[in-house]
């Protein structure tokens, strides 16, 4: 299965504790550097090829970075949300990489806002295209299908290793089946996340997503959920790097609630409703997702330069080991 345009390179990350982090690359390896965390269940190929297209043309690097437990990362449980900004920093560092704008999609929101809360001098921006707001703390919102797990929390923590080995040979078993199984989702899915399923690309890119994202492991929609029921380790009303918010207000998985809620809480927040739209509405708005960043980048420059950064000088080869698509 071949999705146009492929990843300019792919391969993983070696963290300084020996984990690994699968990653994929697109559009220009000397651009604006943009982090894409995928949603769940997801890995490195979630990315439509409309914003593969874009990325290149609008000069961007984009890096799309897969969790623990999908795809090339290693297992691993964060103690909370906002550890995954240390990944994330470790590996810019290694790449050389100062400032960056972040985008998630879906469950990949809450990562977005954790960089943002942890790095927010090197952060000059971030978009969330139909993300979660917290489900636990001061600032938790119920509704969706995180507030329908919520219940099972204590079980999903101690399930959360034997559970997330468990998830791979299941999944694996059932990818023979994929198209089938695929096909009765998007039956059961509301209408505008249907005429983003009937783009014959879009159908393509998410099928390769999901053979490629379970090569290894598939724990990573578990580990999140387990996350996403702990406290994120920072308030969302302390996030001070400019955040935008894409939603539609017929999205069935995370309600539109969940995207007001965020944007009562942000303080430098834009909320662009998608009307008739469902879960997937920010997958069809890739240039206007990539120029509002790129607009941020630019505002950036007006305000105080980053905290200059130690990067480690290490190899390519130590930093990451990359395969040719």
């Amino acid at each position: 299965m071949v999705v146009s345009p492929a990843p300019r390179l792919e391969g993983a990350y070696r963290l300084a504790d020996k984990r690994r982090l699968g990653f994929a690359e697109y559009g220009r390896p000397d651009g604006r550097v943009v982090f894409w965390f995928h949603g769940t269940p997801g890995s490195s190929r979630q990315i439509a090829p409309s914003a593969r297209r874009a990325a290149r043309r609008l000069g961007l690097r984009l890096i799309a970075l897969e969790r623990p437990g999908i795809g090339a990362s290693t297992p691993h449980c964060y103690a909370n949300i906002a550890a995954w900004a240390d990944d994330v920093a470790e590996i810019a560092d290694r790449l050389g990489i100062g400032r960056f704008a972040c985008v998630g999609l879906s469950d990949g929101g809450p990562y977005v806002l954790a960089c943002a809360a942890r790095c927010r001098t090197r952060v000059v921006g971030g978009a969330i295209l139909g993300g979660v707001a917290p489900a636990v703390g001061a600032e938790a919102i119920g509704g969706g299908l995180v507030g329908v797990t919520r219940r099972f929390a204590p079980l999903l923590e101690q399930l959360r290793g034997v559970g997330g080995r468990a998830l791979h040979p299941t999944v694996r078993l059932a990818l023979p089946l994929r198209s089938l199984l695929f096909d009765a989702y998007i039956a059961i899915s509301p209408e505008g996340d249907r005429r983003v399923f009937r783009v014959p690309e879009m159908r393509a890119m998410f099928l390769d997503d999901i053979v490629r994202g379970t090569r290894r492991y598939a724990a990573a929609p578990l580990l999140d959920l387990v996350l996403f029921h702990r406290d994120w380790g920072f308030l969302v009303s302390e996030v001070t790097v400019p955040i935008r918010l894409w939603h539609g207000d017929a999205d069935n998985i995370v309600p539109l609630a969940h995207a007001e809620h965020l944007a009562s809480l942000l303080p430098h927040v834009e909320l662009r409703i998608r009307p008739g739209e469902s879960h997937l509405a920010g997958m069809a708005a890739a240039d206007e997702i990539f120029d509002a960043l790129l607009q941020l980048w630019d505002d950036s420059v007006s305000r105080d330069a980053p905290t200059r950064t130690r990067f480690h000088e290490l190899s390519s080869r130590a930093a990451f080991t990359p395969r040719r698509p």
